[in-house]
């Protein structure tokens, strides 16, 4: 087994346990921060599959931007996000119908037939040249902004505001 096999094992383990875990923990916010270090284990997946564009668009959109937004609206909708009242989780039915749905995905994934298929590369550096020198600008707002709307919303809910 090669390194590369090894580290992709582990990166999936890591991925399916903390995609289980994000169902099954009862805390909102705990749910959200599962959901993160899952976007940043299937960013090193990407990485090893040597996509390197897209695990920079899952470490950047993903694990910051769409973690950032859930936060925000979980920030906003809820005034004791870390108490008991905001708890989720699912029970056990829910998470049987999952598992005979992997099941049978699973069965029908394996009788697919397997085609060779053509990759057509990319230029990684033209890209980030446009990305980075033409866009650089309005993704550093971008930014900017995502940041702003998450310390007004930690303003929003901060305690003793009434």
């Amino acid at each position: 087994m090669s390194l590369e096999e090894l580290a992709f094992l582990v990166l999936a383990a890591i991925a399916v346990g903390t995609a289980l875990a994000a169902l099954l923990v009862r805390e909102l916010v705990h749910t959200i921060l599962w959901i993160s270090v899952f976007f940043v284990a299937l960013s090193g997946i990407y990485f090893l599959l040597q996509a390197d564009f897209l695990g920079i668009l899952q470490l950047g959109v993903y694990a910051g931007a769409v973690t950032i937004l859930l936060l925000f609206g979980v920030m906003v909708t809820r005034k004791r996000i870390f108490s008991r009242e905001a708890a989720t989780g699912i029970g056990p039915f829910p998470l049987a119908l999952a598992l005979v749905s992997i099941v049978i995905l699973s069965g029908v994934a394996a009788g697919l037939p397997t085609q060779p298929r053509t990759v057509h590369a990319y230029s990684p550096a033209a890209l980030s040249e446009q990305l980075f020198t033409t866009d650089g600008g309005w993704l550093v707002l971008l930014g900017l902004t995502m940041l702003s709307a998450l310390a007004g919303a930690i303003y929003l809910v901060r305690e003793g505001r009434e």
